[in-house]
């Protein structure tokens, strides 16, 4: 994902009013993020509001934001898996994001949801630049390609669901 401006992240959401869009806090380290092609998707949890969060991805040569919000269930000591890179954490660290559905839909109440982990940082995982949590009794073989266009695939199906 190429670097993107500030102004340019806020006019990409989909499922949010330009005012909350702009009351959307972006994450501190944005200018020293690792922008390129190995960052699928930008997600991150409002710093100062850790209820909220968003995702960005570039699809078909636009921004694509996803503002969500992030459930209060707790994960307790279930190990659980994201619905985007299939990592396998403790509980606590994945989380039911709900995003209301773009258009007339969202604006009626619909909403989706998926279990994803819960800093949002699914490429950093796949990749191997964040370690994996040391949980599972299996290591997945699968080549990094193979994950990344997993993630990417699941991530597609649910921005489907949102713009639905």
């Amino acid at each position: 994902m190429d670097r993107a401006t500030p102004r340019e992240i806020r006019a990409s959401f989909v499922n949010a009013t330009r005012g909350e869009a702009q009351r959307l806090n972006l994450p501190d380290d944005l200018a020293d993020l690792p922008w390129g092609p190995d960052l699928d998707f930008l997600g991150w949890a409002d710093p100062r509001a850790p209820q909220q969060a968003a995702l960005v991805v570039l699809r078909e040569g636009r921004l694509v934001g996803v503002r969500l919000r992030r459930n209060n269930g707790g994960g307790g000591g279930r190990t659980r898996m994201c619905s985007l890179c299939c990592t396998v954490h403790p509980g606590s660290n994945v989380a039911l994001m709900v995003a209301a559905r773009a258009g007339k839909a969202g604006r009626d109440g619909n909403t989706v949801g998926l279990d994803v982990c819960a800093d949002l940082r699914c490429p950093g995982y796949v990749r191997g630049w964040l370690p994996l949590p040391a949980i599972s009794l299996v290591a997945e073989t699968t080549t990094v390609e193979a994950k990344v266009e997993r993630m990417n695939g699941n991530l597609d199906a649910f921005l489907r669901r949102v713009q639905r």
